[in-house]
């Protein structure tokens, strides 16, 4: 077996293919981060706040958090990427263990992130659509863009983190569904939809009252989670498996408030697209001919690096690059034009043989790229093109010529860990190197067995003993560690004793200057969560303050939180405003029943308590037990 598996890995390390999709991923990975980051910032007040506005405990969280939202742009964007996404993977553990995140607005969100950050950390995703690759090029302006070959990268980093961050996630998420009835039911799918906290604005009824429908995909999804970790890499499976993962995560996205968990999830499946498909993407996008050629000095570090710079932002491939002095002769559309004077400027023909100069250049280029023509036609403008031509020929008059020996710069080299750890080592000592790769997947794989059976089954079955107290207390340590660090954690998600007794909602109102009674904009009168009160503020209010079981004094506390940040939004004066507490009654059943989302939507809501503020205090009146009412 282990001669098996080193076969395997050595093999498929040697094996390159296109870095397209890493470098997609990584876009997707800091876009999904960056609307995180901004989300907080929204919600700073209600998240890191004691009390709302008026106990800040963390002045400086807005800060760091804008920090945190540059360091996410450089991720997505490919600059620095070492370092910026080790600043991210640490920022996200910082936030998460040292702020209220974690203890009361997480979700699982949180984890999937950091264990996505830190496979990222060792990933070359920062060989497709990267700054830093333009980095490296300008390192060597000398060097036509033409020379250099397609990035490539070991399919291993492609399989790996699917295999782990998805496939552990999955096989774990399934043994924990089958402890639950409605799962059993096939009813996994139906039952949270039908639920007013957890949906989305958008209706899907019409596949929740059909029953067929709803047991189909619910059991596709236990077969499917089951299995993938074992046939995802299969190259005849892994397109039905792309399919029915993107269509389970999009879905989760579209009709549950839990969108970033669902934006994460489908962000993995840009690693399992065929290579083909990528291929067959560049070709349908990409130009067959140049509609735009375009001659600069070859003897001019400025020129070059500028060449560089636009081809690497002409992603459609529209535009050609060429040196006047060897290739300016070919073209009768600049035979009128002096040697001379053509290397003066850069020039540019079109494919109808039209002549453009200078500032002109510039702006066809971006219009002849497509996506940055609003570029070209902004400097097109009278009174910018003027500006621009004057500041073109300052630069442009005083550049410097040289030869290729007047240039003495040092080659940027790729030092990521990926290149330090895993192919240079691969290349030094490829037996070495598989026997300690071997190690760390099978420390992966105890981890998640780990936290599997510590919670899929002892907790479960409650297999306590006295005797096992020692095994128990190492097995708690390395799921903290495994949950902190790796993003390992028990995916019990919206099971059994998530839903059993959830037969009741809360809303919060409030009584105008008018004596109107409002709602605040967080729960509505159908028992939605309004946006943007989803992802973590759902999870704080729908899976903390209201639960089966309410404990009065944590759902307090967020009512208290709740009433003194919109109260402050809102512009009310709270120690004026009577907040009420509203129930309504819904069911959460394991078995089937018709058109049961409408049915909990349109019940009746009771006022059972109220909350008034005087100065930074609150009062809340609510019965002894809600559980019971």
């Amino acid at each position: 077996m282990y001669q098996y598996l080193s076969t395997k890995i050595t093999t498929l390390f040697s094996k390159q293919v296109p870095a397209t999709g890493l470098g997609l991923f990584r876009i997707g990975y800091g876009l999904i981060a960056l609307q995180e980051i901004f989300f907080l910032l929204y919600f700073n007040h209600l998240i890191f706040d004691p009390i709302p506005y008026l106990d800040v405990e963390f002045p400086m969280i807005p800060a760091f958090l804008c920090f945190w939202a540059i360091i996410a742009v450089c991720v997505t964007l490919g600059y620095r990427y070492q370092t910026s996404m080790l600043l991210n993977y640490a920022l996200w553990i910082l936030f998460v263990n040292f702020t209220p995140m974690q203890r009361d607005f997480d979700g699982g969100f949180d984890t999937f992130m950091i264990g996505a950050g830190f496979f990222l950390l060792f990933m070359p995703a920062d060989r497709a659509f990267s700054i830093d690759n333009l980095r490296y090029k300008l390192s060597t302006p000398f060097t036509h863009y033409s020379q250099y070959a397609k990035p490539t990268v070991t399919v291993l980093a492609y399989y790996l983190p699917v295999a782990i961050c998805l496939g552990f996630l999955y096989f774990d998420s399934a043994v924990h569904k089958m402890f639950a009835e409605h799962w059993r039911n096939g009813l996994g799918t139906w039952l949270p939809a039908t639920q007013p906290y957890y949906v989305s604005a958008l209706d899907f009824s019409v596949l929740l009252n059909q029953k067929w429908f709803e047991n189909a995909f619910s059991y596709t999804i236990l077969v499917f989670q089951f299995t993938f970790i074992f046939f995802f890499w299969h190259r005849t499976a892994r397109i039905a498996y792309l399919l029915i993962g993107m269509s389970l995560h999009l879905g989760i996205t579209l009709s549950f408030n839990i969108y970033p968990f669902g934006l994460g999830m489908l962000s993995f499946y840009l690693l399992m697209i065929p290579f083909a498909w990528w291929r067959a993407i560049s070709n349908f996008f990409i130009a067959k001919q140049p509609t735009l050629t375009v001659f600069f000095d070859k003897q001019c570090p400025l020129c070059n690096r500028t060449v560089l710079i636009l081809n690497h932002f002409d992603i459609f491939k529209r535009i050609d690059f060429k040196n006047a002095q060897d290739n300016a002769a070919n073209y009768s559309a600049l035979a009128k034009i002096a040697p001379d004077v053509l290397l003066k400027d850069l020039y540019a023909v079109d494919s109808n043989g039209n002549v453009y100069a200078g500032v002109q250049t510039y702006a066809q280029t971006f219009q002849q790229m497509g996506y940055l023509k609003f570029v070209g036609i902004f400097l097109s403008l009278p009174v910018i093109r003027t500006l621009a031509e004057k500041k073109y020929r300052a630069i442009a008059d005083n550049r410097v010529r040289c030869d290729e020996t007047c240039l003495v710069v040092t080659r940027l080299e790729n030092n990521t860990w990926y290149t330090q750890l895993f192919e240079k080592a691969f290349t030094r000592k490829p037996k070495v190197f598989t026997r300690k790769f071997l190690k760390i997947l099978t420390l992966f794989l105890l981890l998640q067995l780990n936290s599997t059976i510590h919670y899929g089954l002892i907790y479960r079955f409650k297999l306590h003993n006295p005797l096992l107290s020692p095994l128990t207390q190492v097995s708690n340590t390395l799921v903290l560690w495994s949950t902190t660090f790796v993003g390992i954690v028990p995916h019990a998600l919206y099971l059994h004793d998530h839903f059993s007794g959830y037969d009741h909602i809360l809303a919060i109102t409030y009584t105008d200057k008018t004596g109107q009674e409002q709602w605040l904009p967080f729960v509505n009168e159908q028992g939605r969560m309004l946006a943007p009160n989803w992802g973590r503020i759902h999870s704080m209010w729908a899976n903390i303050a209201v639960t089966p079981n309410i404990d009065n004094w944590r759902l307090k506390k967020f009512i208290m939180k709740v009433t003194a940040f919109y109260g402050q939004n809102l512009g009310l004066d709270l120690n004026q405003t009577t907040f009420h507490i509203q129930m309504k009654k819904i069911n959460a059943p394991n078995l089937w029943e018709q058109d049961l989302l409408h049915k909990n939507m349109t019940g009746t809501w009771t006022i059972i308590g109220s909350a008034q503020w005087q100065k930074k205090a609150i009062q809340i009146e609510l019965p002894d037990d809600i559980n019971v009412l």
